[in-house]
Parts: C-alpha cells; structure tokens; sequence
C-alpha cells in the first residue's frame, strides 16, 4: 500500500506543500507574543483579556482536532486540506475590516477551527507519503521544523509592519494570500488514495471510541505534557528574565528568538537524528536535557536561565514532532486522520492549560519564578514518560505490527 502511495500524485510536490502550510499557520499563531502587547494598548486590557488572543485559537484548534478530525479519513485528504485552507483564507482576509477587540477573537476562533481541520488532513497525509514508520517520524519532524520557521518569520514579519506604522493584522492578510497559493497548488496536484476500511465508523462517533483507546490518549497526554512545558518558555521566558541585569543582556534580549531559532533547527537535525538512532531513547535524552535546563534555572536563578532556558529549545525540538508520529504510526493509515485529531485535542489543551495554570500560580505565590517551578514538575513527569517508553517499550511490537502491515 504504501509504494503506491508513496508514488502515486507529485509526491515531492505534496511534501513541499504541506511544509510550506504549518509555517504558514505558525506564522500567526506564533506571533501573538508580539500582538498582545498592542492589544493592551489599543484596547486597554487587562493580560487576562488580551491572553484570549491566545487562547481562542488554541481551543478552537482543539476543538476543531477532536470534533473534525476524522474528516481525514472521511472526505480524503486533499478535500480536507482544501476545505481547512479555503476556510482560513477567508477569515484571514477579514482581519483587513473590522476593528473591535470581539470581532478579532471571533476571526481567531475561525481560524483555529481552519487549523485543526488542515492541519489534521496534512498529518494523516504524511502517513500516506511515508514508506515506513521511521520515514514518518523523520517526515513528520521536517514538518515541525517549517512550523519553527514560521514561528520566527511571524513574529519578525510583524515587528517590520509596526516599525513602519502597519497594522499587525496585515499579518493575517499576508498569511492569507499566502494560503490562497496553497489552495491553488493543493488543487492541481494528485494525492495518493489509503485503502478504506468498513471495520471502524468514519464519523464522531469513531473518534470518541479513539478517545477510550490506549494507545492514543497515552500518546495524547504525552503531547499535552510537552507542550505545557514549551508553552511555559515561549510565554512566560520574557517576563521572567525582566529581572535580568548581567553581562548577557543581549542574550536576555533575543533569548525568544534564540529558543525559536533552536527549536527550528534542532527539529531539521532531528529529522536526520531519527534515521540513524533509536527514537525512544533520542526521546528519552532530549526529555533529560529540558528537566536539567529547567532546573539549573531554578536554582541559578535568573542569572542561568537566560542560557539555560532559551537552550532547551533545542531538546525540546525533536519531542513533539515524534511523539506526534508514532501516535499516530499505533494505528491505520485509513484511522490517520481520527487520531491525528485526538492527538492535535490534547496538544491546544496543553496550550490552553500550561499557561493558565502558569499564571495562576504565579499571580498567588507573588512571582512568574513560581509558575516555573509548576513547569519544572510538569518537565519532571515527562521525563517519567519518556524514560518509561524508553525502558519498557510499551508500543514497540504494535509499531512493528503496523510497519509489516502498513507501509
């Protein structure tokens, strides 16, 4: 099934297209750091009210993932993608009227429901193109790494918009014609057709019975995990290192762009690392590296964590692209698209919680230090994850079912 998968359609082409679409979404959603503080300004807002500029995608994504996911699997990959961008293309060019703080967070829930039904459709179509489960997890650790460069073409994109007096929505508006080429090239290529099953039901009611399985809320839970942990770095970092006033004040300065410019190329060398070592321990090792960056930071105070935590991201980089892609390897390619969507639920329910949580512990001990104590513990158990996959390989047999199986 998966040689003609594999070279049936433009396969090159596909690929090229779907890194191409997550750097174009982490385009916006990465870029809500730098957004916020004009929305404070602009509207008057509390940082519990302009947060929801974050909050609102990510629910959205998460709502979209869990309730839409099996749209993969149901209407094909190609309509699904189609459909997902033509949505966000829309919405993106809405940001260009309008003008009041409700209207931008309605276009937000938009466009995070756009995110979760392509983003799905894409992640079951990097199944589809992979010829065995090590291929996906370096394919899939490809992906994120565009997804890393989008997340720092964002942020840079709108600070040269407001330097010269631009509205930051014109983000949107650049994203969204961006998307239009996407559609346009998605819809002159031919994608390659996963054998269908009747055995499982393509519809809600399959992706709840996904949701009571295993295998996919333990890879679900892993993702929310990890990214609470992120999250507390690209969130929180800045605020914390307000307090920094050594020699390294340029590096306190960039510490964001530095941890995104990791991530990034740490994921591209993890696509190679991923070929040659075995994942669980690569995983089990990177998920050592962030429990030691956060706690170095902890106890070296302020004067470590601005080395420190900007580091980890490289070690974060490979994490959640591979827990993404031997969750979704657990199961069918013609099941790809539902639990990519479970997975991608409990991924923006990390988002949503990991700061929040943050926050609340910070605002009632008296200082961000404490939120990251709360990230810290949340480092230390998936670490206890990772360390456990490692040891026992608990999903090694079904990975090694599925490969004779599947690709």
């Amino acid at each position: 099934m998966s040689g003609t998968a594999s070279r049936s359609g433009n396969a090159g082409v596909i690929r090229l297209l779907t890194f191409l679409m997550f750097m174009m979404f982490a385009m916006t959603t990465d870029s809500v750091g730098v957004i916020i503080p004009q929305i404070i300004r602009d509207y008057h807002l509390g940082l519990t009210a302009a947060g929801s500029f974050h909050y609102a995608t990510m629910a959205a994504i998460a709502l979209s993932g869990l309730l839409l996911g099996f749209l993969a699997d149901r209407l094909g990959r190609k309509r699904t993608i189609i459909l997902g961008l033509v949505i966000f293309a829309c919405d993106a060019c809405l940001f260009a009227s309008g003008g009041s703080f409700g209207y931008f967070v309605v276009l937000l829930m938009i466009s995070g429901t756009a995110i979760g039904v392509f983003k799905t459709g894409a992640l079951a179509l990097i199944g589809d193109l992979s010829s065995s489960t090590t291929e996906h997890t370096s394919t899939m650790n490809t992906v994120e790494g565009f997804f890393g460069v989008g997340a720092i073409i964002g942020p840079l994109l709108v600070t040269a918009l407001l330097a010269r007096g631009i509205a930051w929505q014109w983000l949107y508006v650049i994203a969204g014609g961006v998307c239009v080429l996407l559609i346009l090239t998605a819809l002159a290529v031919r994608y390659p057709q996963p054998k269908h099953s009747g055995d499982e039901p393509v519809d809600l009611r399959g992706t709840l019975r996904m949701m009571t399985n295993g295998y996919a809320v333990a890879f679900g839970l892993a993702a929310l995990l990890y990214v609470a942990v992120e999250c507390a770095i690209y969130v929180w970092m800045p605020t914390l290192l307000l307090d920094y006033h050594g020699g390294a004040a340029f590096i306190a300065a960039y510490a964001l762009s530095i941890f995104f410019v990791l991530r990034a190329g740490g994921r591209f060398l993890g696509a190679w690392m991923l070929r040659h070592f075995q994942w669980s321990g690569v995983l089990a090792f990177c998920g050592l590296c962030i429990l030691l960056c956060f706690v170095g930071s902890l106890l070296g105070g302020v004067t470590l964590a601005v080395f420190l935590l900007p580091l980890s991201g490289l070690f974060m980089s490979v994490v959640y692209p591979t827990i993404n892609s031997k969750g979704i390897s657990c199961f069918a390619k013609v099941q790809h698209g539902t639990v990519a969507g479970v997975i991608l639920f409990f991924t923006a329910l990390g988002a949503v919680l990991g700061p929040l949580a943050m926050g609340a512990v910070s605002d009632h001990w008296g200082g961000v230090r404490y939120g990251f104590m709360l990230a810290c513990a949340l480092a230390v158990l998936l670490f206890a994850l990772t360390l456990f996959n490692w040891m026992a390989r608990p999903v090694a047999g079904r990975l090694q079912t599925l490969e004779r199986s599947e690709y």
